[in-house]
């Protein structure tokens, strides 16, 4: 199975720097690991649990989808108050 995966900076000042968010859109799953290494293999230890468990209680594994990418530019004054 093959499943697409979005890295983000974390940017929380509570975070020790150098982390990243890894989402599996397909399953509805988000971690976290230090640099994108260390998040690619937190991603792939909860995907790997994650189907397991569905697996071990006779669920449907969910079938990897289509991922697409864009970003949303949303200007400063389109957050000021009307």
């Amino acid at each position: 199975m093959n499943f697409g995966i979005l890295f983000e900076k974390v940017e929380d000042k509570d975070f020790p720097p150098g982390y990243f968010y890894a989402h599996i859109p397909s399953l509805g799953l988000t971690t976290h690991g230090l640099g994108l290494e260390g998040a690619r293999e937190a991603a792939f230890d909860l995907a790997r649990g994650w189907l397991l468990e569905k697996k071990a209680c006779g669920e449907l594994l969910s079938s990897p989808s289509e991922i697409l990418f864009s970003t949303l530019d949303i200007p400063d004054d389109a957050l000021q108050s009307t």
